[in-house]
């Protein structure tokens, strides 16, 4: 480590510290820097290095340190204020306020000696003239001791007091002042006073990352539910890498709490083990603690407390086990204020705290971060018992109700009874229906418990719907694949119940109920021949494409016996004859108007193999709508979702986009979360492809949230989020678009969702953290990002990452990085054809060469390489559009290796700058000029903005004549046109006019 030999290296070295990330490593430097200042014998570097050590104290988790340095500073004032210069006396004053309010954290300091304090500030200010400081500290004390009374008083005389040096910064006020109107319940006021911190018109090195924390609550009570969630994803992505900021965390783990995310809260408190137990503030491990307690109860109310969870290290933690131990050091701390206080408001308000109730069920985030249990959708409710035990009757008679009007749960119900039933003796009809509903329960595997309901049925005297069952039983044989075995096997009671039913020994239903068998397995049987259609070509190998997914009876005895189309034909026909059947009879029988409407779905993807894709949108539309008329909305679900695939595929979006919405409306709470989680998707991206980035955000997060809900996280869920991700990003909101896209990045794979997604996952991440000033980070995802992309065959992608890499490195400080990519991405344009981007690659190399060495001679061969390229594809181009448009590229090169130049001469260490780099820069300015100037009126403020740069580079060098000729030159180039640029560039050559004009310049 350097030694420290002067002032001038210890301010260096305490600079360079004081961009550290903040924690113990930080503080111990600043010790060491304040042992080296005392070596130097002089005042004023221990005055800065105790200024320096009070500073990393306040901003970390060992604030209760700073009271040291603090009174060694005052008392050097107090006995020698010649030795602080005008910057250290601002500052010692300055940090009064930080002294009072780090005093109320500290439980063992008594209340009197912080009003002591108080009026110790205040005797000071009042010499200053300060007044709005010392009335802010005041109410810190009166709030946190409880006095309303008090703190109101102070509050308004705050408010009434104008602000001044010793005020603390705007945004730091703003959020004290919301804090107080919050902490009445008043959060609409509270709201208020933060907007201008929120939007981002007032930032400080910790604001606004305590305004988006602290808006959590308020905003969940108000139910601005979206606001919560933005504040959380942005909040929580500033105040994750500070220390110091454990109070603002424990509100982002107290939003997970409060909205369901209790998953995500454990992820918190996992990042952050040494909160537990850091004690240099006491107030904000309070804080921190009540909150612990509160999710760990609420992991516990969801039957969760034997679940590990993290906490104190050096033992593992139960739910339950963590949420004692918390209370318990929670309460204690709270005591200990309390006695020092002499109130209980701290306690009573960490006890209100630990107690609150979730203020939403579940708050989808758009993160990845499972429920911690499965919320299944709430089965009916089941007759009461009697004495204690199941009402057999009333069950059966729920069951059957709900399966005679094809309810939601009719199945469960089933299982309730036959659960109710064991041991118990049943006649054969109750048997019977027992047997079939456990069966359709089972799929493909209930085709024997079909036949057992059916010779149930028939003991019981209805023949007729023991021949349904015997029809459904052949029908999930074709589910499993056994088509022809099938088709066999329905053709037999299909015979029976036609003979049954004219003779009047069955009704309609039960009638209806076996051809309806009888069409689902045909129809099955026309995918069959489809998919053997669908091969290399008829004959073997058709054949034997579609045996190895249906079997080889199915498609032998279909396609290849029959042919396709008369197989569909058959299918057809076998539809229409439930339709002839039921229709006119449904009347109030709500199952048979669902044959009916299945039978127009049935139609609908007849056509559909058939290729007629309009008559199959039309037809499932109608199927649709017929179940939604037959009160069964749930049942129109799948084929809205079918019809809507078709439109997309027509490229009818209206229609689309209605059928996707009915899908979700009808469905409603009976919809499962993988089926809600696809129609969302597709939604999303269909409102994506028409730039409705905010409606397609809230369904792509609905999407990531049920497929989250579904087990789908990994797959569906990770797609959902990449998306969201890209739909943010869109709107500028960098990010809750980052937070989502790195949520979304560790489950995308290139099995999975293909290595476009994950290039383009990478490169929007890429762009949100450039936006957010990362640029270290924004280079790695983009140099990811762009080593995927190479082995591409198309290679435009890794050429634009590459050239993106190098912005981001250069932005970071990472020069010989930096060139590197523009010098890769410059090989890919050259070898792309694409000369602007090479072109660019090269000018952005220059100005990285003024950093290095060789400086402007490097950055000069790079400029005359870029004229080179500019002329040659000037020359070569093959259009006229194209041959402007690299005109236009000359001349913004002729315009930046003018302002380089410039940069050049201002920043050269030889004292004066060089009079012959002014004059070279000017020479390119006017060039630039002169291009543009040639391109017309479409190219107008090009040439004004070098003319301008030029005028300014005149005045630096003394010539005031040509100055005020580029500006009258500009003056003169906007006459007759208005608009805000034009506005803009008027003002500004006015200025240098009157500039220009002063002959003393």
């Amino acid at each position: 480590m350097t030694e420290i030999t002067d002032v001038d290296a210890l301010r260096r070295a305490m600079a360079e510290n004081a961009e550290q990330p903040e924690g113990p490593a930080r503080n111990a430097r600043a010790e060491e820097l304040l042992a080296a200042a005392e070596k130097l014998n002089v005042p004023l570097a221990v005055i800065e290095a105790l200024g320096h050590q009070l500073k990393v104290y306040n901003y970390s988790s060992e604030k209760g340190k700073m009271f040291v340095p603090f009174a060694r500073l005052l008392r050097m004032w107090d006995e020698r204020p010649e030795d602080f210069d005008e910057y250290e006396a601002h500052s010692l004053h300055w940090v009064f306020k930080w002294v009072s309010s780090g005093m109320l954290d500290q439980p063992h300091i008594p209340l009197a000696s912080i009003e002591k304090w108080l009026g110790e500030m205040e005797r000071r200010y009042r010499l200053a003239g300060a007044e709005a400081a010392v009335r802010s500290a005041e109410h810190s004390v009166a709030a946190h001791v409880g006095d309303v009374a008090r703190a109101e008083r102070a509050y308004a005389a705050w408010l009434a007091a104008d602000r001044d040096a010793m005020s603390d910064c705007h945004a730091c006020e703003l959020h004290g002042q919301g804090w107080w109107q919050a902490e009445l319940g008043r959060d609409e006021e509270a709201l208020e006073l933060w907007r201008p911190v929120l939007e981002g018109r007032y930032t400080c090195a910790h604001e606004p990352h305590t305004a988006l924390a602290s808006s959590l609550v308020p905003l969940l009570r108000l139910g601005r539910l979206d606001e919560a969630r933005a504040n959380h994803l942005r909040g929580f992505r500033l105040v994750r890498a500070m220390e110091s900021m454990r109070g603002a965390y424990a509100e982002h783990v107290e939003f997970c709490a409060l909205t369901g995310n209790e998953a995500r809260g454990l992820e918190l408190l996992a990042e952050r083990p040494a909160y537990f137990t850091d004690d240099g503030q006491p107030q904000s491990r309070l804080d921190f603690l009540s909150v612990v307690t509160l999710l760990m109860d609420r992991l516990t109310a969801l039957g969760l407390g034997d679940r590990l969870v993290p906490g104190p290290v050096g033992r593992e933690w139960t739910a339950r086990e963590l949420a004692a131990h918390a209370r318990a050091d929670a309460l204690a701390l709270a005591a200990r204020f309390d006695e020092r206080n002499g109130t209980a408001h701290v306690g009573d308000r960490a006890r209100a705290r630990m107690a609150r109730k979730p203020l939403v069920e579940r708050l989808p985030l758009g993160v990845r971060s499972v429920g911690p249990a499965p919320v299944p959708a709430p089965p009916p409710p089941a007759p009461a018992p009697v004495d204690g035990q199941p009402d057999l009757p009333a069950l059966l008679a729920e069951a059957r109700r709900l399966s005679d009007h094809l309810r939601p749960h009719a199945v469960e119900a089933w299982a309730a009874v036959a659960r109710a039933a064991e041991g118990v003796e049943l006649d054969p009809r109750d048997r019977a229906e027992i047997a079939d509903h456990e069966a359709m329960g089972l799929g493909p595997a209930g085709a024997e418990l079909f036949e057992q309901a059916a010779v149930l049925y028939a003991e019981a005297g209805d023949p007729g719907e023991a021949l349904a069952a015997r029809a459904r039983a052949a029908y999930v044989r074709a589910l499993g694949g056994a088509v022809a075995e099938a088709v066999a096997a329905v053709e037999e009671p299909y015979e029976e119940v036609l003979a049954l039913y004219a003779a009047g020994g069955t009704g309609t239903r039960q009638t209806a109920a076996v051809l309806m068998g009888r069409a689902r397995i045909l129809l099955r049987r026309a995918h069959a021949a489809e998919t053997a259609g669908a091969a290399e070509g008829p004959g073997a190998e058709a054949v034997h494409g579609a045996e190895a997914v249906y079997g080889a009876e199915a498609v032998y005895g279909a396609e290849a016996v029959y042919g396709a189309e008369a197989v569909y034909g058959a299918a057809e026909a076998a539809v229409r004859e439930v339709l002839a059947l039921v229709e006119g009879r449904t009347g109030e029988d709500v199952r048979l108007a669902a044959r009916a409407a299945e039978a127009q779905a049935m139609l609908a993807e007849l056509a559909g193999l058939r290729g007629d894709l309009p008559a199959a949108v039309r037809l499932f539309a109608r199927g649709a709508a017929a179940f939604v008329a037959a009160g069964l909305p749930w049942f129109a679900v799948e084929y809205e979702a079918r019809l809507a695939s078709l439109a997309h595929h027509l490229g009818d979006m209206a229609e689309a986009e209605r059928a996707l919405r009915a899908a979700l409306e009808h469905g409603g709470a009976h919809l499962e979360a993988p089926g809600r989680a696809q129609l969302h998707l597709q939604l999303a991206e269909l409102l994506g492809s028409r730039d409705e980035a905010v409606e397609a955000a809230r369904h792509a997060l609905e999407a990531a949230h049920w497929a989250d809900e579904a087990g789908q996280s990994a797959t569906l869920g990770a797609w959902a989020r990449q998306q969201l991700g890209g739909f943010l990003l869109r709107q500028g909101r960098w990010a809750e678009a980052a937070e989502v896209l790195e949520s979304a990045l560790p489950d995308l794979t290139a099995e999975t969702h293909g290595d476009g997604a994950i290039v383009q996952t990478q490169w929007w991440l890429g762009d949100c953290l450039s936006e957010l000033g990362e640029h270290r980070a924004a280079a790695e995802r983009r140099l990811q990002a762009a080593e995927i992309a190479r082995t591409w065959p198309e290679q435009q992608d890794h050429a634009t990452l590459a050239h993106l890499a190098g912005e981001s490195l250069g932005q970071a400080g990472l020069t010989a990085e930096a060139d590197r990519a523009y010098a890769r991405a410059g090989e890919l344009w050259r070898a792309l054809g694409n000369p602007q981007g090479l072109v660019r690659s090269l000018r952005a190399r220059a100005w990285l060469a003024l950093r290095t060495q060789d400086g402007i001679a490097a950055a000069r061969a790079l400029m005359a390489e870029a004229f080179q390229e500019c002329a040659t594809a000037r020359d070569e181009a093959p259009d006229e559009e194209s041959r402007q448009r690299f005109v236009t590229e000359l001349g913004h090169t002729h315009r930046q290796f003018g302002d380089l130049l410039a940069r050049a001469a201002t920043e050269s260490d030889t004292g004066a700058p060089p009079p012959a780099l002014f004059d070279e820069a000017l020479s390119q300015l006017r060039r630039s000029s002169r291009v543009f100037a040639s391109l017309g009126d479409g190219a107008l403020h090009s040439p004004t903005d070098a003319e301008l740069t030029a005028g300014w580079l005149e005045i630096e060098l003394g010539r005031l004549t040509e100055a005020r000729a580029r500006a009258r030159a500009v003056l003169t180039a906007y006459d007759g046109y208005d608009g805000e640029t034009v506005r803009s560039r008027r003002a500004e050559a006015e200025h240098l006019l009157r500039v220009a004009a002063d002959d003393r310049v």
